[in-house]
């Protein structure tokens, strides 16, 4: 807990520091599967990749991804509201705005896909599993490289939230009545 200018406790460096580490933890989901989950099973047969994908898609929705997942959002929403008449809020805003696009993305073009992919049935039994991957994966892959672009960027923002938070902040207002006769 911090001091505001009033004396009072407050947990913004807390809520910031949380979201920062929820949308940490979010950004390495994505980006592990942009740059050895995904590159690895290209090099898999289509049953192979269907039926890992499918149990990745299923293994994944568990209460731990599910609290960092919604957790990175819900906190850098309560930290933008916290920090909104601070000087760090831009950074704070902009971090949210970049996850709610890779969370918008992942609910509007992933979570389908992936639900196209279970629907698809048994890999062992699909017709023609090549048409069924090729109607997931280039797609699934592409848009899962913007939200690892997306996802890196908010917590680099946060970040520097973080490193401003902790700075000294006097208003403009302040500023130049420190410097005139009539604040003597």
């Amino acid at each position: 807990m911090t001091e505001n200018s009033t004396g009072r406790r407050t947990t913004a460096g807390g809520v910031l520091g949380a979201a920062t580490v929820a949308m940490g933890l979010i950004a390495g989901v994505f980006y592990i599967f942009a740059c050895a989950v995904m590159p690895s099973l290209a090099r898999s047969d289509d049953r192979v990749f269907i039926e890992i994908m499918q149990n990745l898609n299923d293994v994944i929705q568990n209460p731990v991804f599910f609290l960092s997942f919604m957790g990175a959002l819900v906190l850098t929403a309560v930290s933008a509201w916290q920090s909104r008449k601070s000087p760090h809020r831009w950074w704070v805003f902009a971090a949210l705005a970049a996850y709610a696009l890779a969370f918008l993305f992942t609910v509007a073009v992933n979570i389908p896909l992936n639900n196209r992919l279970a629907d698809a049935g048994n890999p062992a039994t699909i017709a023609d599993p090549a048409a069924v991957r090729r109607r997931f994966e280039d797609t699934w892959v592409a848009w899962n490289v913007v939200r690892a672009l997306l996802s890196t960027l908010a917590p680099a923002c946060l970040a520097r939230a973080l490193l401003l938070y902790r700075r000294p902040y006097t208003s403009a207002y302040l500023e130049s009545a420190a410097g005139s006769s009539a604040s003597r």
